[in-house]
């Protein structure tokens, strides 16, 4: 068969693409950005097409001779360029036109649990408003909502649940209901099993765990599968909570996308739970346990490395940035006459005052592109080049500057290791 799936780099499509192509299918992956997809699975041909923004005669003409259409585009909420009505709703009207030119019938559609018994947030509403429109509109439609999905392969939920197994102290937010989680591999096989001509059409099925978990059990079996001792829950106020949730809202409107926003507090008070015995009566699949699925493939090193920098990652980020932020902030006061006074010494003569702001505001610039996730990886690379250049330069102009007491080109040294580290864990996915 000649298969689409849309949506086809997050968790949940890229899952579906390798499970389908397996198969023999024919699969051609859409998303907005496919190169590093291409490259990862070569059985599938990917195309570059955003569904909040294409138009049905542009998706139509990449569901020509398809048999069937995967939709797994989703997002979390709102940022910028990304819009949760968008990519659920103005992304399904689209999906549905774009079938009705190019002839498809049948849609297997992934939404999420809970979002038909109520609407806490925007990702909810969209989500249910998507699914009503695909429900109406007559085509042979699967509507599956799974639960918290994880998998051997770590983004959203399954990092985050994996970072937090990691702290030597476990952190329990308030207001977390029960998760039914459900493994990535079930969900692909799922989706495979309803793109067959032959299977049932017209469903909605929820996709859930065949075990009730309240969030500190979930982390706890994590923590086992990572080989780690238990660690000790500390309570987290109501108030610091709520602020966390708010901080990632403000690194959200940067480009980033935080597991801790508001999205999040709204949907994990509510919880993700379900009955998985429709599924496996329709399907004959039987959802696998989390203990199960985490028993079947230990843990190695490289889970273990992920797990410890999960929450370092966006710690140096942070420092990394306000570091050159600060940087470009001294040069251009309290710390500006001094700089001017080294760069003399060092000869450049009158333009010590000019090249002194140059210098500040490039850290300026590389601190705040740091900071935007659009430019991060741009910005890091500069950073790099510029500390490199600054060894280079007092090099050749101020040898002594190596034998400072305070070792002001010693110290470039770990900056740009922390640099080097900071690209190679700079992807989310």
């Amino acid at each position: 068969m000649r298969l689409i799936v849309i949506g086809a780099t997050g968790l949940i499509g890229s899952a579906v693409v390798a499970r389908l192509a397996s198969a023999g299918h024919e699969v051609v992956g859409l998303a907005r950005s496919i190169h590093t997809a291409a490259r990862i699975l070569p059985r599938a041909r990917f195309v570059a097409l955003d569904i909040g923004s294409a138009t049905p005669e542009q998706l139509a003409r990449e569901l020509e001779h398809a048999d069937a259409v995967v939709n797994a585009a989703g997002l979390l909420q709102d940022g910028p360029g990304e819009s949760v009505a968008g990519v659920h709703v103005a992304g399904m009207e689209t999906l549905i036109a774009a079938c009705r030119l190019a002839g498809v019938r049948r849609v297997v559609h992934i939404s999420a649990i809970g979002v038909d018994t109520g609407a806490p947030s925007d990702f909810s509403r969209t989500k249910q408003e998507g699914d009503a429109l695909l429900a109406a509109s007559g085509l042979d439609h699967v509507i599956l909502r799974p639960s918290v999905v994880v998998g051997r392969r770590a983004y959203g939920g399954s990092a985050m649940f994996r970072g937090l197994a990691a702290l030597p102290v476990f952190p329990l937010f308030p207001d977390t209901a029960d998760l039914q989680i459900v493994q990535l591999d079930d969900v692909a096989e799922t989706v495979a099993f309803f793109v067959s001509p032959d299977a049932p059409a017209g469903v909605e099925l929820d996709l859930a765990g065949p075990e009730r978990l309240p969030l500190k059990e979930v982390i706890a079996a994590y923590r086992r599968w990572l080989g780690f001792a238990p660690a000790r829950t500390i309570g987290v106020p109501g108030w610091i909570a709520r602020l966390m949730y708010r901080l990632g809202d403000g690194i959200g409107r940067l480009g980033w996308r935080p597991p801790l926003r508001s999205t999040i507090a709204r949907e994990i008070a509510r919880g993700a739970t379900g009955d998985p015995g429709p599924w496996t009566r329709m399907t004959g699949i039987r959802p696998r346990s989390l203990a199960d699925a985490l028993a079947a493939e230990p843990a190695g090193v490289q889970e273990r490395w992920f797990a410890a920098l999960y929450t370092l990652k966006p710690a140096i980020l942070v420092v990394f940035a306000l570091f050159w932020i600060a940087t470009g902030l001294l040069s251009l006061g309290p710390a500006y006459e001094a700089g001017v006074l080294l760069l003399q010494a060092a000869g450049a003569g009158p333009l010590a005052g000019p090249l002194a702001v140059g210098g500040a505001l490039a850290d300026l610039a590389i601190g705040l592109g740091i900071a935007v996730r659009r430019t991060t990886r741009a910005a890091l690379w500069a950073a790099l080049a510029v500390s490199l250049l600054y060894v280079v330069a007092g090099t050749a102009l101020l040898p002594s500057l190596w034998i400072d007491p305070l070792g002001p080109l010693v110290k470039i040294a770990p900056v740009m290791m922390l640099n080097l580290v900071a690209l190679a864990i700079l992807r989310d996915r």
